[in-house]
């Protein structure tokens, strides 16, 4: 009797309704899918629009990064004008970038130089490097291949390490000497260059008697 009147129960029970989302929970989920569709079509046209490209140049223990885009020819470095870049008097190893390829090819580029490391002559040849390299690469990606080759002959012409870094470092001092060639002098060393000295010494004093008599 109770199995049945379990079954009758199970039977004639109505199926469960699932909940419906309120109107206002609606909107505002529909609000929201609208507004993430048209970030994403926004973010989409400005990805389309910006055009940049990255590169770096090193020189010693100096770093430089340079963020090209198009734009209306303004260089800065570390978040200051291209011309106030210290120490003054290496200025113009910054300007040969535009002075060997011509300000017309930098007049559309907006260039942001960030440089960290080494001293401050190291970190003139990173930044010109950056430079020089960041010019390459956007006419290569946004350009032609023919200007792109065009600049990068005329770099190449002029000084090689405006493209290609330097790797030269200073040779490390061993512990035989003061330095990293030099090395301490030899006992039996110094009683030969003793016995010479006094040997040409001599011979000097003979000299002088000969002229006088």
């Amino acid at each position: 009797g109770g199995c049945s009147l379990f079954f009758f129960l199970m039977i004639r029970r109505p199926p469960r309704s699932t909940p419906k989302p309120s109107s206002a929970a609606s909107d505002v989920y529909k609000r929201q899918v609208s507004t993430q569709s048209t970030w994403g079509f926004i973010m989409d046209k400005v990805k389309e629009k910006v055009k940049r490209v990255q590169t770096f140049g090193k020189k010693k223990n100096a770093l430089a990064v340079a963020t090209v885009e198009a734009g209306h020819g303004h260089i800065r470095v570390n978040g200051k004008p291209f011309q106030l870049v210290e120490p003054a008097a290496l200025r113009a190893k910054l300007y040969e970038p535009i002075l060997i390829l011509g300000g017309s090819r930098f007049a559309n580029l907006n260039m942001h130089i960030k440089v960290r490391g080494g001293g401050q002559t190291a970190q003139v040849y990173a930044i010109r490097q950056a430079m020089c390299k960041g010019v390459v690469a956007f006419n290569q990606k946004f350009v032609d291949e023919e200007s792109k080759r065009l600049i990068k002959d005329i770099i190449l012409q002029y000084d090689r390490t405006l493209l290609v870094a330097d790797p030269r470092r200073p040779e490390p001092k061993k512990c035989s000497g003061r330095g990293a060639r030099a090395r301490r002098q030899k006992a039996y060393r110094q009683i030969l260059l003793k016995k010479n000295h006094n040997f040409l010494q001599g011979k000097q004093k003979k000299k002088k008697k000969k002229k006088k008599s």
